[in-house]
């Protein structure tokens, strides 16, 4: 289960991004209104968080813009916010939004939230174990199965790194979103420390982690997972 999360406050991205991780859901993020919309074109979400007040381009626009594009009219929303007035929360719904939260507020009633929402849209409460090609997911358990294989737990940050890669299997992903995926706005990475959690990463799902059939570089651009290892003759 994929949630995009955005708000312009990098402390609050991440305590969100850590509350929804923990409870094994897929955590993209984007840091104001234009990143939204292009991250949510991209990544398809399940649900999206949604702050009101965001420079560039507001949360009601934002809201707007997402209903009016056939891929993502139908995407949950909830908007989050400071502000608590009756005509806020009608303008958002007006607009399409689906759920109202008031900052600030708990991790639980956060989650709470979102079930209930997921479940309404007809989706699953918790995420279901993904299986892309050999590789098979579990976000709940934050493990990964290869080809049948024994699963292998992964750190915190070895798992996004995994999970963004499976999402977009067989393309070439930019170092830098692979970055900020990873790390956020907040905590800079760099190529080198990228480099060092791939080769982390390969040791965990590559039977000869110096001919990696899954993980592949991506020369000058940045990394590829091919789902579906290359079988030997």
């Amino acid at each position: 289960m994929k949630i995009l999360v955005v708000d312009d406050d990098p402390d609050l991205r991440d305590l969100i991004g850590y509350t929804l991780r923990r409870d094994g859901y897929f955590v993209i993020e984007a840091e104001d209104g234009i990143a939204a919309l292009l991250v949510a074109e991209v990544e398809l979400p399940d649900l999206v968080l949604l702050d009101v007040n965001m420079p560039r381009l507001d949360g009601f626009e934002v809201c707007r813009r997402l209903r009016a594009a056939s891929a993502t009219a139908a995407i949950p929303v909830v908007m989050l916010t400071v502000r608590g007035t009756e005509e806020d929360q009608v303008r958002g719904l007006d607009l399409g939004a689906d759920d109202y939260l008031a900052k600030p507020f708990s991790p639980r009633t956060l989650l709470a939230r979102v079930r209930a929402l997921l479940r309404r849209s007809g989706s699953a409460e918790r995420p279901q174990p993904l299986l892309v090609g050999d590789l098979l997911i579990d976000a709940e358990g934050q493990t990964v199965r290869v080809a049948g294989r024994e699963p292998v737990r992964l750190t915190r940050l070895e798992f996004r790194l995994l999970q963004l890669l499976a999402a977009n299997a067989g393309s070439d992903l930019p170092f830098e979103r692979l970055l900020r995926h990873v790390w956020g706005d907040r905590i800079s990475g760099d190529r080198q420390a990228l480099k060092q959690l791939v080769h982390r990463l390969r040791q965990k799902i590559e039977t000869h982690p110096a001919a990696p059939r899954y993980l592949h570089s991506a020369s000058g651009v940045g990394y590829r997972l091919e789902p579906t290892a290359a079988r030997m003759e």
